[in-house]
C-alpha cells in the first residue's frame, strides 16, 4: 500500500476543517518567511496545494498526483528565485502536519490515518527539497553564463578595428564564447583588425595560449588580423619558460601599442595635435 492509499477518511476530516487547517498552516509559514511574501499570497498558495492534496488522498483522478507534484516544483523554483533556503522551503510543506496535529491530537481513532498522512507529507517535503536543489543549480548555471557573457565583451575601437578585453581565467568554455562573439562581430561590422587584450588574465600557460591561438586562427579564416596585447613582463617570462610559440601573431605590451599597430595596418596613423 503506498502513501496515497487508505486516506479517504482522513481527507474527509481535513475537508471539513479546511479553513482552520489552511489558516493555521498559513500562520506557521508566514512566521518563517519573515515578511518576504505577503500573508494573502501565502494563503492563496497553500490553499491551492491543500485542494490538490485532498484530491490525491481520495484518489479523485489520475492527474491529481501529477498536478500536486508540478505545483510543488513551481513552489520550489519560486522560493529558489526569491532567495529562500532549501530548509525554509521544505519546512513550509512540513508545517501542514503541525496544523493538522492540533486538530487530531485528541482523536485517538484518527491516529493511524494521521501517521499515513504524515508519511505522505514527508514524501512531498523531500520532493520539494530535491526540486529546490535542481532549480537552484539551474539558477547558478544561468548566472554563471550571464557573468561569462558580461566578462567577454567585443567593443569597437575604431572603424574596422574591434577589441576583446579579457579579464579572469580563460578556459575552454569561455574561449568558445569569446570566439563566437568575436567572429559574429567581425562578420556584422566587416572589421579587418582585432585586438585581444589579456591584461586582465592572471596567468598564461600552455592551455591559455592554445585557446588564444584557436581564436586568432578562427578570425584569420574570416580575413581578419589579430594582435594580442597586455603581455606583461611576468607573463612574457612565463611564456618563454614554457616554450610557447605565438608564431607570426603580433603581440604588444599595451592596448595602446596594439591599437596603434592596428591603425597602421589599416593605413592610418596617430599624430600629435
Amino acid at each position: 500500500m503506498d502513501a496515497y492509499s487508505g486516506q479517504a477518511r482522513m481527507a474527509g476530516y481535513l475537508r471539513d476543517h479546511r479553513d482552520k487547517i489552511v489558516g493555521g498552516w498559513t500562520e506557521l509559514v508566514v512566521a518563517g518567511v519573515r515578511g518576504r511574501i505577503s500573508p494573502d499570497e501565502v494563503r492563496h498558495e497553500l490553499g491551492d496545494l491543500f485542494s490538490l492534496l485532498l484530491r490525491v488522498m481520495v484518489q479523485e483522478d489520475e492527474h491529481a498526483a501529477g498536478e500536486l507534484h508540478a505545483a510543488l516544483d513551481e513552489l520550489s523554483r519560486s522560493r529558489a528565485r526569491n532567495g529562500f533556503t532549501p530548509s525554509e522551503t521544505a519546512t513550509g510543506v512540513f508545517a501542514v502536519k503541525d496544523a493538522v496535529y492540533e486538530l487530531v491530537a485528541d482523536s485517538a481513532e484518527l491516529v493511524p490515518e494521521y501517521l499515513a498522512f504524515s508519511r505522505l507529507i514527508d514524501d512531498l517535503g523531500l520532493r520539494t527539497f530535491e526540486a529546490y536543489s535542481a532549480a537552484r543549480e539551474q539558477i547558478i548555471a544561468d548566472q554563471a553564463t550571464s557573468m561569462m557573457e558580461l566578462s567577454t565583451p567585443v567593443v569597437r575601437l575604431w572603424d574596422g578595428i574591434v577589441g576583446v578585453p579579457l579579464v579572469g581565467t580563460l578556459d575552454s568554455a569561455r574561449t568558445q564564447l569569446v570566439m563566437e562573439k568575436l567572429l559574429d562581430t567581425l562578420v556584422s561590422t566587416g572589421a579587418e583588425q582585432a585586438v585581444i587584450d589579456i591584461t586582465g588574465v592572471p596567468t598564461v600557460d600552455t592551455e591559455v595560449a592554445q585557446h588564444l591561438l584557436k581564436t586568432v586562427n578562427a578570425a584569420r579564416l574570416l580575413g581578419a588580423h589579430c594582435t594580442i596585447s597586455g603581455i606583461r613582463p611576468q607573463v612574457a617570462q612565463t611564456i618563454v619558460a614554457l616554450g610557447i610559440e605565438f608564431g607570426d601573431i603580433a603581440t604588444k605590451a599595451t592596448l595602446a601599442d596594439a591599437l596603434a599597430l592596428a591603425l597602421r595596418s589599416s593605413g592610418l596613423k596617430v599624430v600629435p595635435v
